[in-house]
């Protein structure tokens, strides 16, 4: 576990907390706030990027060892662990007639089953500790799917789904289980997006650029993720977590509740426009 200095080092009686995805974005931003706010934070990722006030763990969330030999680490050096927050993820672009079937399992690899593989390496020990707190973190896009990043969406939709399901299975344990659905964020994830990229006269060239187009200006006008850490800070405070918050711009937010309380064919006209098609 790389160290960066006597900031790193764990607070005595401090909550430990395992950040997935830190190097960049919303996952960096959520260990630097909880650092600040008093937990021991151990940041996860490929190259074990440590931060101010928190240190880092290598961890491959697509790959069970690596998974499995960081959260001993993480054990080894601090005796418990408190809470997860999962974040590694990356976004997936184009068509679905056109979309190699291996890109969309890489897709489902890192953000679904990355998620899985964590959880159920953290489970044990926060069941003999009597309690733990798990966040998710989805996406607006797990509730409201996106054309041409479909299987972002799925990924995400799949995500609820077990999350919602897990909660069940470990309330009796005393381990809460919060699914965070964030809009719109400036962050690499936009440039770091893969593309499938559509045949300049192929049937769905036209619309995907749109709709593409319309995902990266928006995600380039989006708040900060500071915005989504200081929530992830909140619930993991929280005495009784909600099972799901939304985050972001407040139009963004009105996209599940309206998906719920719309008649289908209304949700469907209004949603067009701002999806790009």
């Amino acid at each position: 576990m790389s160290s960066p200095g006597a900031e790193g080092a764990a607070r005595v009686g401090a909550r430990v907390v395992l950040v997935t995805g830190a190097s960049a974005g919303i996952g960096r931003a959520c260990c630097d706030r909880l650092a600040s706010s008093g937990w021991t934070v151990v940041g996860a990722s490929r190259r074990g990027t440590a931060g101010e006030g928190w240190t880092g763990v290598v961890m491959d969330v697509d790959d069970d060892r690596s998974v499995a030999a960081g959260t001993e680490e993480v054990l080894a050096a601090h005796g418990r662990l408190d809470a997860v927050v999962a974040c590694a993820g990356w976004g997936l672009a184009g068509a679905v007639e056109e979309t190699p079937i291996a890109e969309a399992k890489a897709q489902l690899e890192t953000n679904f089953w990355g998620a899985v593989r964590v959880v159920r390496a953290a489970l044990p020990a926060m069941r003999r500790q009597g309690g733990g707190r798990v966040v998710l973190m989805s996406s607006i896009a797990g509730v409201v799917a996106i054309p041409f990043q479909a299987f972002y969406s799925a990924s995400k939709f799949a995500l609820e789904g077990y999350g919602e399901a897990l909660a069940y299975e470990v309330a009796p344990f005393g381990v809460h289980v919060t699914l965070v659905e964030p809009g719109n964020f400036r962050t690499e994830f936009t440039g770091r997006r893969r593309t499938v990229a559509a045949p300049a006269d192929g049937p769905y060239a036209a619309a995907q650029d749109r709709s593409i187009g319309v995902m990266v200006r928006d995600e380039e006008r989006g708040a900060e993720p500071e915005v989504v850490a200081r929530a992830v800070v909140r619930l993991l405070g929280a005495r009784r977590p909600p099972r799901r918050v939304t985050v972001g711009r407040l139009y963004e937010r009105t996209g599940p509740v309206a998906k719920r309380l719309l008649p289908f064919g209304a949700f469907q006209r209004a949603a067009r426009g701002s999806l790009g098609v």
